[in-house]
């Protein structure tokens, strides 16, 4: 494996100083899942298999640029209301194929002209964008970064699939970064980032792309909805996670036993421990939301982030590592302090620009 990439205690790093989350406030619990696709299992099996018990579903109306745009004005507040100079947004789920939603999040946070992007990187984004955004910063390119990622992955997600429906949720997270230095609270240290695109076809939409354009004639009647293969997916997970958390670790220096702030991206509540277990962290710093959002994909790291009841539990300054799975086969950790702000949250916002329009649930 390659290298991490580290930053000295000398050097400018990216530090975390704003937090922020937005949530649809509509909470749906594994039996109406159940229910609306008819599924094959009860609340039982899917607490036991997932640890998932209840979950976010956004409305008819509300996108994923809302979300991103409730989650962005929380981080701003949360970090005073500074002007950030490039807004990267991760997505898996955005508002159109074109134009890029990360713009028009911008244009309605009242950022006009600064760059802004999106980032696709499925369940990993969070983190390729804060390594983003913390390169950026490392270089001297930007002096504040604001970095959201935001999904609704129940517009892709077909109801009726027993391996998916009862997974995903929506929402959307988001932290202001700043120029700083590696001893602060905040203060983003090692990274590790890596692919492997071999196993693209585990974690997958099949049709709607270049490959297989919507004009051509659909030979797969599910082809436009999310898919995934579970068993394969776990395994990789697993061993990927482990490995590129270890090398974070081994970047900043840290022994397992030093962290007290493990966040891993919330697929799975086995795979979360199974993690965990290998790398030798202790149950008691642990901290995810998995049994009350589900699988928030991009957003699952920074809502954790966001959690004030995590907050409460962890000291600024504490030694934190994050790490991330997700299609591509993407995969990615990051070796942290624990910042010192108070995260905060919205509602999401009324669709309040020119591509806005409803949409049915599917």
């Amino acid at each position: 494996m390659r290298p991490p990439v580290t930053g000295s205690a000398d050097t400018a790093t990216a530090v975390i100083t704003g937090i922020g989350a937005c949530l649809p406030p509509r909470v749906v619990d594994n039996d109406t899942v159940i229910a609306r696709g008819g599924l094959r299992t009860d609340d039982t099996w899917i607490r036991e298999r997932t640890g998932i018990a209840r979950r976010r579903h956004a409305d008819a109306g509300t996108s994923t640029g809302d979300l991103a745009v409730g989650a962005g004005r929380a981080a701003l507040a949360s970090a005073g209301d500074r002007r950030p100079q490039m807004l990267l947004l991760a997505t898996g789920t955005p508002d159109h194929p074109c134009p890029a939603t990360a713009p028009a999040v911008a244009h309605r946070l009242g950022l006009e002209g600064i760059p802004a992007f999106d980032l696709s990187a499925v369940c990993s984004g969070f983190l390729y964008a804060l390594a983003m955004a913390t390169a950026l910063i490392r270089a001297g390119t930007c002096a504040t970064v604001l970095v959201i990622a935001s999904d609704t992955y129940t517009t892709i997600v077909n109801p009726l699939d027993r391996e998916t429906a009862p997974i995903f949720g929506d929402g959307a997270g988001a932290v202001l970064v700043t120029a700083g230095h590696a001893a602060e609270p905040g203060a983003v240290g090692a990274l590790d980032l890596g692919s492997d695109g071999s196993g693209g076809d585990l974690i997958t939409i099949p049709c709607g792309g270049s490959r297989h354009p919507r004009r051509l004639p659909d030979t797969d009647q599910d082809g436009h909805y999310f898919r995934m293969r579970g068993r394969a997916v776990y395994a990789h997970a697993v061993r990927r996670m482990t490995r590129s958390a270890d090398s974070a670790l081994r970047g900043a220096g840290w022994a397992p036993e030093t962290v007290r702030a493990f966040v891993g991206h919330q697929a799975n509540q086995r795979i979360l421990d199974s993690v965990a277990d290998r790398l030798g962290i202790a149950p008691a710093h642990r901290f995810g939301n998995i049994a009350e959002l589900g699988n928030t994909a991009a957003a699952s790291i920074p809502l954790v982030l966001a959690d004030p009841s995590v907050h409460r539990r962890v000291e600024p300054g504490a030694r934190t590592l994050l790490t991330a799975f997700g299609g591509g086969l993407t995969w990615a950790s990051a070796a942290l302090n624990w910042p010192d702000v108070t995260p905060m949250s919205q509602q999401p916002p009324s669709a309040d620009h020119p591509f806005a329009s409803s949409r049915s649930d599917s």
